[in-house]
């Protein structure tokens, strides 16, 4: 994805957005891409990786937020919620089972994601948004 490399100097130096999964939405493409060809772009590239079974629509790949979804990739969002947390690491059962699980999910999607991408700076992108998920878990705002 062109326009996601293209702007490595500028992402490498954002101030983290993190999410309860650990992603960093700061340098998330769903989350950074506007124009329908960035969308598109990054809908091939979920497909490729494996992170969807078909290339899905602008809309369904566009980032909405983790509490506008219906469901969560990792059900750890509703998990928060019924901890009565606004993290994982503010929960007394933190590491569970489920965030273990999301962090070895996660690790097996790296292998994945490096394969498809085009370059060493688009993966440092990807790997910053979505392989950090143990370090990002443990920030504490």
């Amino acid at each position: 994805m062109r326009w996601y490399a293209e702007k490595y100097e500028e992402l490498m130096n954002v101030e983290p957005i993190i999410s309860v999964c650990g992603d960093d939405c700061a340098v998330c493409p769903r989350y950074l891409a506007r124009m329908d060809e960035e969308l598109h772009e990054t809908a091939v590239f979920w497909f490729k990786t494996g992170w969807r079974d078909h290339v899905v629509s602008n809309e369904e790949i566009k980032c909405t937020g983790c509490g506008c979804r219906s469901t969560c990739s990792f059900m750890l969002l509703p998990c928060t919620k019924e901890h009565n947390v606004a993290m994982c690491y503010e929960c007394t059962d933190f590491i569970c089972d489920k965030v273990s699980d999301t962090l070895n999910g996660s690790n097996e999607k790296m292998i994945r994601c490096r394969e498809n991408c085009e370059s060493d700076r688009e993966f440092e992108l990807f790997k910053r948004a979505f392989y950090e998920k143990e370090k990002n878990m443990r920030i504490k705002g």
